[in-house]
């Protein structure tokens, strides 16, 4: 009798689950919206990068941020390489053929420890770059751009990826201020069961170099993440400095 109680409990908190995620689903999902390319769309795109200094972005040799208070980054982008650490993990490499070198606790690590290890620093770095400078990734290669409206009868920049990163067939919707700097983007991605999500582009710190960058994200009115200890320059990329952390990540 007591077994049948036990799974007649894990069935109902198994359904009640099921239909929570189901009502929110309904809730909140959104139908990815079909653009129109073209012209407009370009103008829009222009006035991001003009709103933003993306010519101070490209001229921006290296730039070293945090992000989710315990992924530490610099991400040389001259030389196209990578320092990143979280928790007592540090990690070297080469952004173009993801190789490297990995240490746990100050020690070198090889073999399919090392091998894991390099992968997960790179997807991590394709997600966290991405909230720092997604604006500036807009004519990235595979990428298609187009009009669409939005509930207020405003124009947003659809911007979807057919490569790069880790998850390629993402879709966002830009919403611009009237200057161009972004103050949003819908999400449609793989990683996400609800499309339509939002996440806002607010708090822009200027860099030495004159490129702009967001410092703060909140996730569906919600959630927020934040982005600390930005910096960057032009020059020679500085060295990674350990950070004091109590966690332990492997």
């Amino acid at each position: 009798m007591k077994a049948k109680i036990f799974l007649f409990s894990i069935l109902f908190v198994l359904a009640t689950a099921v239909i929570g995620f189901v009502v929110l689903r309904l809730r909140l999902h959104e139908k990815e919206p079909q653009g129109m390319e073209g012209a407009e769309a370009q103008r829009l795109t222009e006035q991001v990068y003009t709103s933003l200094n993306k010519p101070a972005w490209d001229s921006t040799d290296w730039v070293r941020w945090t992000f989710r208070g315990d992924h530490h980054y610099l991400w040389d982008k001259r030389n196209n390489r990578l320092q990143a650490q979280w928790g007592d993990i540090s990690v070297e490499m080469d952004l173009h053929s993801q190789q490297g070198q990995v240490k746990k606790g100050g020690k070198l690590l090889q073999g399919s420890r090392a091998a894991r290890l390099l992968k997960k620093a790179y997807a991590n770095f394709c997600n966290d770059s991405f909230w720092l400078a997604a604006p500036y990734k807009l004519t990235d290669p595979g990428t298609q751009r187009s009009v669409v409206t939005l509930a207020d009868g405003r124009k947003g920049l659809k911007v979807s990826y057919s490569s790069g990163g880790v998850t390629p067939g993402d879709s966002y919707v830009w919403i611009l201020d009237d200057s161009g700097t972004p103050v949003a983007f819908k999400m449609w991605v793989a990683i996400l069961p609800i499309g339509g999500l939002e996440a806002s582009w607010e708090q822009w710190i200027t860099l030495p170099t004159g490129a702009r960058l967001s410092s703060y994200h909140l996730l569906a009115g919600k959630i927020g993440s934040r982005v600390e200890a930005i910096d960057g320059g032009r020059g020679e990329a500085p060295v990674l400095q350990p950070a004091a952390s109590s966690k332990v990540s492997s």
